[in-house]
């Protein structure tokens, strides 16, 4: 990152701790309600949830910080293969599509309706039904971060693969190319823009499916048993779920940035082959 780059991450840090500082300040000193009381235990100061990371959870016990690291990688983990899995999935369920009408016009309603349906609602069936056959809990975790997932890329892939000039499609048409050299010399590198954006969205996503996934595996390990932990000493502690939530913040953060860097690996140069 470059130093312009650093200096502006730093001042968008000043403004967001301004701005939390000051709606909490002014709130108090008029005394408004709306939407909400604002209060130490409603809204924390910013020092106080940064300080929480020193702080032992139990006397003598480690800071916070620690056990807060072990759960984010944790749910890392189960995050990334859902990802991977979601990404993999979306991405040759659109390659299938883009090359059979028939199938795009009867899969993709059935497709787009599956994300109606809340994750809430999908995560006990998911959990406990693949929990009687066997299945690990965080391997169950890991294919509802997948749900999360494959929806953006297929859907983004999809119109990416399409979106080639048909220019192009005629000149390989010309020489005869198979399927499989128009999809690689062609759609692949024309849907690339599309995917990564596709990537952006599914890369938090897969943070939150996997998170949200813990609750009903039991799973203690990860940041979604941290946030239920904390959660049920609130008022005794807000500063400790604060930055739990900061810690969840930053890993979907970091998923992001990777996907950023990784697209600027692949696509610096896709201009030069896009048609």
């Amino acid at each position: 990152m470059t130093a312009i780059g650093v200096s502006a991450l730093w001042a968008l840090v000043a403004v967001l701790w301004g701005a939390w500082e000051g709606y909490k300040w002014l709130w108090e000193t008029t005394g408004w309600t709306w939407p909400f009381v604002v209060d130490d235990t409603t809204m924390p100061h910013i020092h106080d949830i940064l300080n929480a990371f020193g702080e032992p959870i139990t006397a003598g016990g480690p800071a916070l910080i620690h056990p807060l690291l072990d759960a984010a990688w944790f749910t890392a983990k189960e995050a990334l293969a859902g990802f991977v899995l979601g990404a993999v999935f979306g991405f040759a369920l659109a390659v299938v599509l883009v090359h059979s009408r028939l199938l795009e016009r009867g899969l993709l309603p059935y497709v787009v309706a599956s994300q109606t349906v809340p994750i809430l609602a999908i995560a006990p069936m998911v959990v406990i039904g693949l929990g009687s056959k066997g299945v690990e809990g965080w391997k169950a975790v890991s294919i509802l971060a997948a749900y999360l997932t494959f929806f953006p890329v297929a859907i983004n892939s999809l119109r990416g693969l399409k979106s080639a000039d048909p220019r192009a499609f005629e000149l390989l048409d010309s020489y005869a190319a198979s399927r499989w050299s128009v999809l690689w010399r062609l759609r692949v590198p024309a849907s690339l823009p599309y995917l990564f954006t596709a990537l952006k969205i599914s890369a938090t996503a897969s943070v939150i499916g996997a998170i949200i996934g813990e609750t009903p595996a039991s799973i203690q390990d990860g940041l979604g048993g941290a946030i239920i932990n904390f959660n049920q000493y609130y008022l005794s502690s807000p500063p400790s779920l604060w930055a739990t939530n900061l810690v969840a913040a930053a890993l979907g953060i970091s998923f992001f940035l990777v996907v950023v860097l990784v697209e600027k690996l692949v696509v610096r140069r896709a201009p030069e082959y896009l048609a």
